[in-house]
């Protein structure tokens, strides 16, 4: 079965076209053109689940053998995947309650985990506590993923304590006698701890890891240098980040904005900047929310020479700016006493790359020009977005040209006319007016 078919079906699901796709699968079947995979429905799965039409997913397994494939549980686990993850758990569990055993699958640790997972992402601890139970009471060896998962549903839910009675019962209580906490079973408590803002807890646990020789992941350390970020505990922020790179973990973007958001929040130039090199040197590319924060904070203190710097420097780093990063140069020098040529000049470098600005920007423009007494450059302007190839452009030269209500019903009125006769205005419009009498 070629990839061809794959991404056919997979169109035909984003579009909701359910009936072409069992067309096409009948077809495929009574011509023999070729054996239909099980992958295939994996594709008819995920799309009867994002169309929020989990029962008709659960018929599609039931029509696999009408297709000549015998249903496996790797086909079961795509779908409880799928149903668990648009938050079907429940249709998901009827499902593994009545019919499940009827298919003669043997239950494995695989199908629990992912009702557990499923249950704790729409907040029902209690029910993913049912399916751990049941799962020893099955004779189901629990691992360690299945384990992570209850402690991470207990957690979630508000169960903190509950979760560390569980912890300290590995390796003692029947059923988890072999299991050992690994970084995943730390790093459930490590986020915990993030999401309540309890320092305290996160470095207990932190340290516990540094003592079994457990190396946090990127994502473990991004939470709680968040965490320090929040709490203002900026140079244990740097101690984690040094750390980070002494056992090789990458930090990513994420961590770098959450420490320099700190600096640009309290107008700190100097510190800014220097964590911007830093992240060069680290080998972390700067996205679109580092250079919105740090060129908002320069133009706000008045630092328009590092700001141009900065700005001047992005594309040789590889970032090529969006409307957003135009928006707060041209919004921050619009606010700054004798800017206002700068920010035109941005302006129209977003014009000339094809970018359509937000239309509070162009209003902006054009009120603090106007203000000025620069009547002349909104015109300038309006031509400049008129000879644009931007269609979005051209429509939005309405707004700088200061005719944004007159222009936008003329347009309304144009599209609704048929096509021969666009541009000709009606000769009357709306009811017809009585003569006025005149005065005998």
């Amino acid at each position: 079965m070629g990839d061809a078919h794959f991404i056919l079906v997979d169109v035909l699901g984003n579009g909701k076209q359910f009936p072409l796709i069992w067309d096409f699968l009948t077809e495929l079947r009574d011509t023999q053109c070729g054996l239909i995979a099980p992958k295939i429905f994996w594709i008819v799965f995920r799309a009867y689940c994002r169309a929020d039409l989990p029962n008709d997913a659960i018929r599609a397994f039931k029509k696999m053998e009408e297709f000549g494939i015998e249903p496996k549980v790797e086909d079961l686990h795509q779908l409880f995947y799928f149903m668990c993850k648009r938050k079907f758990v429940r249709c998901a569990q009827e499902f593994f309650n009545g019919d499940v055993v009827k298919f003669g699958f043997e239950l494995n640790v695989k199908i629990y985990s992912l009702l557990m997972k499923g249950w704790g992402d729409v907040g029902n601890c209690s029910e993913a506590c049912n399916v751990f139970d049941e799962m020893i009471k099955q004779g189901v060896t629990v691992d360690l993923v299945a384990f992570n998962t209850l402690l991470e549903c207990l957690c979630r839910g508000g169960r903190s304590d509950e979760a560390y009675k569980l912890f300290r019962e590995m390796g003692k209580a029947p059923g988890l006698k072999d299991l050992r906490p690994d970084v995943c079973t730390y790093a459930v408590f490590v986020r915990t701890a993030c999401r309540v803002g309890d320092v305290h807890s996160c470095m207990r646990v932190l340290d516990r890891m540094r003592r079994y020789n457990f190396n946090p992941n990127v994502f473990t350390y991004s939470g709680v240098i968040k965490l320090f970020c929040k709490k203002g505990m900026l140079d244990e922020a740097y101690q984690l980040l040094g750390e980070m790179i002494k056992r090789e973990v990458r930090p990513d973007v994420w961590i770098y904005n959450a420490m320099l958001a700190f600096h640009c929040d309290r107008s700190e130039v100097n510190m800014s900047l220097r964590l911007i090199r830093r992240m060069g040197k680290d080998g972390c590319i700067a996205d679109r929310h580092t250079y919105n924060m740090v060129l908002k904070m320069l133009i706000r203190v008045g630092r328009f020479d590092r700001a141009f710097e900065i700005w001047d420097s992005m594309a040789k780093k590889g970032f090529y700016a969006s409307v957003s990063t135009y928006s707060v140069m041209i919004h921050g020098l619009c606010q700054k006493k004798g800017k206002i040529l700068d920010a035109c000049r941005y302006f129209e470098m977003m014009i000339d790359d094809g970018i359509p600005p937000y239309p509070c920007t162009c209003e902006l423009l054009r009120v603090s020009l106007l203000r000025l007494g620069l009547r002349d450059k909104p015109k300038i302007l309006t031509n400049k977005m008129l000879r644009s190839t931007s269609r979005s452009i051209q429509e939005l030269s309405n707004i700088m040209n200061g005719d944004k209500a007159h222009e936008q019903s003329e347009s309304e009125e144009q599209t609704s006319m048929p096509r021969g006769h666009r541009g000709h205005k009606p000769k009357f419009v709306g009811r017809l007016k009585p003569k006025k009498r005149r005065n005998s």
